[in-house]
């Protein structure tokens, strides 16, 4: 189990959740047993959870896609961006964009740079 405040994903909650009521269910009373409304009020929070990190997946991949797609319209536009370790600004024609990893990189001449590193895009 993660610790309080740290990440868990849905996943790991309903393994979780069900390792909990397994051995709640081994080693209950039998004379008070879970009370079935409790545990069926649970699970309907679970599915409610499973359903929310489906929606949040469905979310990332919608903005993966509008990345991809505010990328590509820049190509052979003129941006204005800082490159690290400089106060002065650079002004460069989007070559290109990578789709390949992880995060969108758009080249400018010799640099790849990600979205959030332009500053101005020019007519």
């Amino acid at each position: 189990m993660t610790q309080f405040g740290g990440t868990q994903s849905a996943t790991d909650i309903r393994t979780d959740y069900l390792k909990l009521l397994t051995t709640q269910l081994a080693n209950q009373n039998p004379l008070d047993p879970l009370d079935n409304q409790d545990m069926a009020s649970q699970l309907a929070q679970l599915s409610q959870l499973d359903q929310i990190e489906g929606i949040r997946k469905s979310f990332d991949q919608v903005l993966a896609d509008q990345k991809r797609i505010e990328a590509a319209s820049l190509i052979g536009k003129e941006v204005t961006f800082f490159v690290e370790g400089s106060d002065t600004p650079v002004t460069g024609v989007v070559d290109s964009v990578d789709l390949t990893g992880s995060e969108v990189m758009i080249q400018v001449g010799q640099w790849a740079l990600t979205l959030d590193a332009i500053q101005q895009i020019h007519g």
